[in-house]
């Protein structure tokens, strides 16, 4: 399972990879994992506005659907169409093609409360 470590994690096992005020935002290798084989992800519209911890959609897999929550507050500024044809790119390239929403964030030091690579590592160990 990989946990690139320039990224930042979620409790509820989103990803951001913040690039210029904008942070880019997905699934964790671990979550896929745990879905299963995603077959629909259903993404908000551009412009949105969302709150740290507000959901932004789902991802349904043949196990199960499960909400996708916002890590970072600000608002939708692109989403990644692409899964709307390909939504296993989310199980074969979570942190690459299976990206879902790209936010322009209110407030960047919002990113500082995320958990870095070695924090999520433990965080799944405990919650297992």
């Amino acid at each position: 399972m990989k946990f690139p470590d320039d990224l930042k994690y979620s409790k509820e096992h989103e990803w951001v990879r913040s690039e210029d005020g904008t942070a880019v935002i997905g699934i964790t290798d671990f979550a896929q994992d745990e879905l299963g084989d995603i077959v629909f992800v259903e993404m908000p519209e551009v412009g949105t506005t969302l709150n740290a911890s507000d959901s932004f959609g789902v991802a349904e897999s043949v196990k199960t659907v499960s909400d996708l929550f916002s890590p970072i507050s600000g608002q939708v500024i692109e989403v990644n169409i692409s899964l709307e044809n390909e939504p296993e790119s989310v199980n074969n390239s979570p942190y690459d093609k299976g990206w879902m929403i790209k936010i322009k964030m209110s407030d960047p030091q919002e990113i500082n409360s995320l958990l870095s690579v070695d924090e999520y590592k433990a965080f799944i160990l405990e919650s297992k």
